[in-house]
């Protein structure tokens, strides 16, 4: 049921508007946005939509047709901890805009969505992004297009407890369909980077292998923690810091797993920057091996895949992919390959075999496109 429609059977009268915001695959640099690294994500078309009218009482009545409620959210529920479950994203947007010192607008909101939950497609900010942009321009709120993602980023952080970067809430706020997004994620500065999967006969098949994603559990945490006091340690401000020839000396100093951890992120950092100078120059194909390496290590030294994810890129490369890694913080989620278009339905149906011979749920399979950020369509 298209979001209009949706938001006249739950409140009895006509939307102001009608918002949409995407969910996201990270193509490469995972785990770097929040060491102050490189994350070339891009926007897909599945998308959270989100209609919404304002309201004279002092409140927020929010319904979402996937979790099949609806959540009265007050002026006393805009403290951390308040709210929790899918809601908790939307309080978290409304206590942000507060905290920036944007009041709210009260408003009845309606929520649909098509990206899938804990499949590591960002269905979150895609959530806080859509809810974000109907709220700033029902209130007529002043609040530039730039610092939407870091609104977002806040409400996910200090609202539900997700210590997450600010790849996400970027991406589903300023990507551009046709292209990735080239974001340093210290200085905000930002790319759009051709990646035109069809033009070079390509396409990318993402396999959400149906194994749960939560990033609210402690691995999360765990790792960031241990990257922020590696970078202590090592006397630099983030990992980010740190290049390749600088890591047999920053190894030296750091136990094992630690050392690992830090040599994920300083070599992820350089996969990016060596995507995106092959993308510029047209050379889609040779981004392949970056995206094997990605995964190796995510594997083995970040280590957060998963049996499922393992099998989902392994079987891709053999069937053929240029290259193949997981996408999205670990644990569980989807896994993206780079292969020539012809063969999408060949290496899909390779996966689903792989899968159901080792006894895992069944797979979904998709070509993902390059998509627009957060849009007003009606």
């Amino acid at each position: 049921m298209a979001g209009a429609e949706l938001f006249g059977q739950r409140f009895g009268a006509a939307p102001a508007g009608v918002w949409s915001a995407p969910g996201r695959v990270n193509l490469i640099g995972e785990h770097t946005d929040y060491n102050d690294g490189y994350v070339l994500p891009f926007a897909l078309p599945l998308r959270t939509t989100v209609a919404a009218a304002l309201q004279d009482e002092p409140q927020w009545t929010v319904y979402s047709r996937e979790a099949g409620e609806t959540v009265v959210i007050g002026s006393d529920d805009l403290m951390p901890g308040r709210v929790t479950g899918w809601a908790a994203y939307v309080a978290g947007v409304l206590w942000a805009l507060r905290e920036a010192g944007f009041p709210p607008p009260s408003a009845r909101i309606a929520v649909t969505s098509q990206v899938p939950l804990g499949a590591g497609l960002s269905s979150s900010a895609a959530l806080e992004c859509a809810v974000l942009a109907a709220l700033v321009e029902l209130g007529g709120l002043d609040v530039p297009r730039e610092a939407w993602p870091r609104l977002a980023q806040q409400a996910e952080n200090g609202y539900v407890g997700v210590p997450c970067g600010i790849m996400d809430q970027s991406a589903s706020t300023l990507c551009r369909d046709g292209h990735a997004l080239f974001l340093d994620c210290r200085h905000g500065t930002r790319e759009q980077v051709p990646f035109d999967l069809a033009g070079h006969g390509l396409a990318l098949l993402v396999v959400d292998t149906r194994a749960p994603h939560r990033l609210v559990s402690g691995e999360y945490a765990a790792r960031r923690a241990a990257c922020e006091s590696a970078a202590a340690a090592l006397g630099v401000a983030a990992l980010r810091d740190l290049d390749r020839s600088a890591l047999p000396g920053a190894l030296a100093r750091l136990d094992e797993v630690t050392g690992r951890r830090v040599r994920h992120v300083v070599t992820e950092n350089e996969r990016v920057l060596d995507a995106v100078r092959l993308l510029r120059a047209g050379q889609v194909r040779a981004i392949g091996p970056l995206l094997t390496a990605s995964h190796a290590s995510m594997r083995d030294d970040y280590e957060i895949t998963v049996a499922q994810v393992d099998t989902g890129v392994e079987t891709m490369l053999a069937e053929g992919a240029y290259g193949a890694r997981m996408t999205g913080g670990g644990f569980g989620g989807c896994v993206l390959g780079l292969v020539e278009h012809a063969s999408v339905d060949a290496t899909a149906a390779a996966v689903r075999g792989a899968f159901a011979a080792a006894g895992y749920d069944d797979p979904h399979c998709f070509a993902a496109v390059p998509d627009r950020g957060v849009a007003r369509l009606i």
